[in-house]
């Protein structure tokens, strides 16, 4: 039986992980599992008292908040499995969803990266995901299947390739994160598992889902606060991501589409909205590009979180 890493990261909020926890040990029915928390940065720190809590667990403490591509990345740098499914700490697992992908994965070795279907937690029986479309490398959209639908076994027939896995929830082979690599970490906040699939799949597998596997999210069905980080390195990052993965004539039109139809929609909107603070944030997030290189270490924003 192929051994399992399950990853996953804390930042300030620490029921939440415990109820994953709680869930791992109480509903999960998959046995070769290993389990590795990353704590980024919390204050207080929860390690101490979660090692007298759970010791069959490994936990591990970052003095920083490295983001979500760098807790993942510290947590598998430790992970012995021959699989490592990286889950949100608020997420909850069903009982068949970890033997389920382990036996898709195992029996295609053309897969690198499956991720499972993915209900709302708070909204029992609402899709959020059942796989992706491709990215239009023109405008850097795409869409995720099913999301906001009630789930009637409408989308099941797509399980197989998808245009990409979903950061809530995906394993992937060890095999194809040795000639990938871990998570780009200048990404910080969003488009980084996009950015992984793509490499994932230059690195010759695919990426797909499997829809007979569930696990619930309790990301909000409502849309997340905004704030000026998130309006940054959603903006920033949605370049950053064809300027890395798109050849020079996609970048070269994906410029043009956003200078001339994005950044007047965005400003008219903080205006109409009263908005105006995230002006300059939305600013910086382009001209971050004409001073910093694509693999860039430097964020470009004062993390406070």
């Amino acid at each position: 039986m192929k051994s399992v890493s399950i990853v996953t990261v804390n930042f300030n909020q620490p029921g939440i992980t415990e109820d994953l926890l709680r869930s791992l040990k109480e509903v999960n029915t998959y046995p070769n599992l290993e389990i590795i928390v990353v704590d980024n940065g919390s204050k207080p720190d929860p390690v101490p008292g979660w090692i007298v809590r759970y010791p069959d667990i490994k936990f591990i403490r970052s003095e920083k908040n490295t983001g979500f591509a760098g807790g993942n990345n510290i947590g598998l740098k430790y992970a012995a499995g021959d699989y490592l499914f990286l889950i949100n700490n608020d997420t909850e697992v069903t009982a068949g969803l970890i033997g389920k992908l382990v036996a898709t994965i195992d029996a295609n070795p053309k897969i690198g990266m499956i991720s499972p279907k993915i209900h709302y937690f708070d909204q029992p029986g609402m899709l959020q995901y059942t796989g992706y479309t491709p990215m239009n490398y023109y405008t850097a959209r795409n869409a995720c299947i099913g999301q906001f639908e009630q789930d009637s076994g409408q989308y099941d027939s797509l399980s197989g390739v998808t245009g990409y896995a979903h950061g809530a929830a995906m394993m992937i082979r060890r095999e194809a994160l040795e000639k990938a690599g871990v998570m780009a970490e200048n990404y910080f906040l969003y488009y980084e598992e996009l950015d992984w699939c793509e490499r994932i799949r230059k690195a010759g597998y695919e990426i797909h889902v499997d829809l007979s596997a569930l696990i619930y999210h309790k990301e909000s069905v409502a849309v997340g606060k905004r704030s000026a980080l998130k309006e940054f390195f959603m903006n920033r990052n949605r370049i950053l991501f064809i300027r890395k993965n798109g050849s020079a004539i996609q970048f070269l039109i994906f410029c043009c589409y956003f200078t001339l139809a994005v950044v007047p929609r965005n400003l008219i909107q903080y205006i109409r909205n009263k908005e105006y603070k995230f002006i300059p944030v939305f600013l910086k997030a382009i001209t971050w590009h004409f001073t910093n290189k694509a693999d860039s270490d430097n964020l470009g924003f004062p993390l406070t979180r």
